[in-house]
């Protein structure tokens, strides 16, 4: 079975921080659109921290997928036990949706244990230094390069400017 590219979709603040309390340290706007642009008719792939923090469920024109051991059921998203068969079932809706890759929104525990099958990251460098519970992995330069970046300044609705940038694996 040929399986589709997993992608990483995440927004890390200077010190490595991606959360607080369940929920994003900041605000902006300007990234909101961006992860949607990128997430927009691919399978998302999410713990269930994740999926409680999302203010509007399940995330629209998406296969949502929820990793957890606890939660039975989740309104109009798949729920799987673990990563793998998370995994697998992104990898069936991929394949039957056309989309070219698979994302992974989150959180810290389900980016540590994909990132080394990951293909590419979609990262969003955000120019704040926010107190935080939740941290992104380091990531190895030997493994990751850079193909595009992009320096966005801060726009209405947003807490801070941010570089997007995009790694694919060496």
């Amino acid at each position: 079975m040929t399986h589709t590219p997993i992608a990483l979709v995440v927004a890390v603040a200077r010190n490595g921080v991606i959360g607080r309390d369940g929920d994003l340290p900041w605000r902006i706007s300007s990234d909101l659109k961006r992860f949607k642009q990128v997430t927009l008719g691919k399978p998302v792939v999410m713990g269930r921290k994740t999926w409680d923090s999302l203010p509007r469920k399940p995330l629209p024109g998406r296969v949502n997928i929820v990793v957890s051991r606890t939660l039975a059921e989740a309104p109009d998203a798949l729920v799987r036990p673990d990563l793998d068969s998370a995994l697998q079932a992104a990898h069936g809706a991929a394949m039957a949706e056309g989309a070219p890759e698979i994302c992974v929104i989150g959180g810290a525990q389900i980016y540590a244990a994909v990132l080394d099958r990951a293909a590419r990251i979609y990262l969003t460098e955000v120019e704040l230094e926010p107190e935080g519970d939740s941290r992104f992995p380091e990531l190895d330069p030997a493994v990751w390069r850079e193909v595009s970046a992009e320096h966005v300044a801060r726009g209405e609705g947003d807490d801070a400017a941010f570089t997007a940038r995009v790694l694919e694996r060496v």
